[in-house]
């Protein structure tokens, strides 16, 4: 099989959640042990950092590989799912595993799959963790895909574990409530690890202390180690100036990653840098500095508020649930534009409710979908906005609402693609 024939032939033996939802889902780690046993536990065979949360663990995962990368570590980087190449979930130091090795792995491990029948995801992450222990990295940066405890990626035991944010998100599988969500992300939470959480909640701390301290790992709050003073967004640019609490001594960054939401990010970034400083790993203030302004050159990060045109101006971003959607809604408040064109879709298993409760009605509406078999239809997406006031107009793809977008654009309006992260890895701009 040539590289296209080997995906194909995974997506379509395999269950894959990205296209078919919670059907796709397995309920232990039996399935993951099973591979990794069949590899020879490849994930015993690196270091790594460990990322879960419902929002930002993408953002903060590119951002730490870019970090140790920049410090001169030979470093892996996991995350899912992909934009627009199966490739982009395993790297090394930016650069996407190369079509040979998904071609020669897949081959190797087929007597395998009709043994233990694995999901997609489970097949990809043994698939990662076999090419890092090849690559003979020093880290790799593991995000999970949905949750912690469940996950197909909790088998490694990491240097530390990082919880970004905890939101409504995937509740018809990681429960109801913030304290259930949460505490199946404290599943990433390993005996004697620390673990440094990004965001506190009233709801969701007591869960982290009462999982922290079941399994004797310091817990960090990042908020109390590190405090955002102030940020200045620029189309191109977040400069963000952040306290350390216990020095009071202030630090000005520059990212090239322009989402405010980043703000938030930072501190569990550098609270989970400062862990790995603690632990030994060299990493000096020149090369997180250096990082925190590249991140998309060393990692190759798209989708988070990116700038992918400028006359007409367009934006993309990946915020696909209820929190994220607040974040975007946010974001626009900091910006001037003459007239708003959102180019909206959703899979059919988010809170679409929810999210289109916050969005502005101010704007002019396209609303589309994704090509994949869980996306929500359009005609069905435009009648639940109608009923929220949201006005605009179905197109039955991406390409299609675009086109329709920027013919109406007029001059200093702008163009905003959200609400999937498959529909964003649709955008031909």
């Amino acid at each position: 099989m040539n590289y296209q024939e080997t995906l194909d032939f995974l997506y379509a033996q395999l269950p894959m959640f990205s296209r078919i939802g919670a059907k796709a889902m397995k309920a232990d780690l039996t399935n993951t042990l099973a591979l990794c046993d069949a590899l020879g536990n490849p994930q015993n065979k690196f270091k790594s950092i460990h990322i879960a949360g419902t929002n930002g663990k993408g953002s903060s995962s590119h951002i730490i590989a870019a970090i140790l990368q920049q410090s001169g570590y030979k470093t892996g980087l996991y995350t899912s799912p992909h934009l627009y190449d199966f490739r982009e979930r395993i790297k090394v130091n930016g650069e996407l595993c190369t079509q040979e090795f998904v071609i020669n792995f897949v081959k190797k491990i087929k007597p395998q799959l009709e043994i233990i029948q694995p999901s997609f995801f489970e097949l990809t992450v043994a698939m990662a963790f076999e090419y890092f222990a090849q690559q003979n990295i020093d880290v790799a940066v593991i995000e999970t895909g949905l949750g912690g405890r469940l996950d197909s990626t909790n088998v490694i035991l990491p240097e530390v574990s990082l919880i970004t944010n905890i939101g409504k998100d995937h509740m018809d599988i990681l429960g109801d409530t913030l304290e259930k969500i949460a505490f199946e992300k404290a599943g990433i939470i390993k005996q004697n690890i620390p673990v440094v959480v990004s965001e506190i909640l009233p709801e969701t701390k007591p869960v982290f202390e009462k999982v922290a301290k079941e399994r004797n790992a310091p817990l960090i709050f990042a908020q109390e180690v590190f405090k955002v003073v102030d940020y200045d967004y620029q189309l191109k640019g977040l400069t963000i100036n952040i306290e350390e609490i216990a020095s009071n001594e202030t630090k000005k960054y520059e990212l090239d990653l322009t989402g405010i939401y980043q703000t938030k990010n930072i501190v569990g970034v550098l609270a989970t840098v400062q862990q790995l400083q603690q632990k030994g790993w060299n990493i000096d203030e020149q090369s997180i500095s250096i990082a925190l302004k590249n991140v998309k050159a060393l990692t190759g990060l798209h989708g988070r508020w990116e700038l992918l045109n400028e006359n007409p101006t367009i934006i993309a971003d990946v915020g696909h649930n209820e929190d994220g959607v607040k974040q975007i809604v946010q974001q626009l408040q900091q910006i001037q534009y003459n007239h708003l064109h959102i180019v909206l879709g959703f899979v059919k298993d988010k809170d679409v409710s929810a999210a289109l409760n916050l969005l502005p009605k101010n704007a002019t509406y396209y609303f589309t979908k994704a090509q994949i078999p869980r996306a929500l239809n359009e005609t069905e997406l435009a009648k639940l906005a109608h009923e929220k006031n949201l006005q605009g107009r179905a197109f039955e793809n991406i390409d299609a609402a675009l086109l329709s977008a920027k013919s109406n654009y007029q001059n200093d309006d702008l163009i905003l693609i959200c609400g999937s992260v498959f529909l964003v890895a649709e955008v031909k701009v």
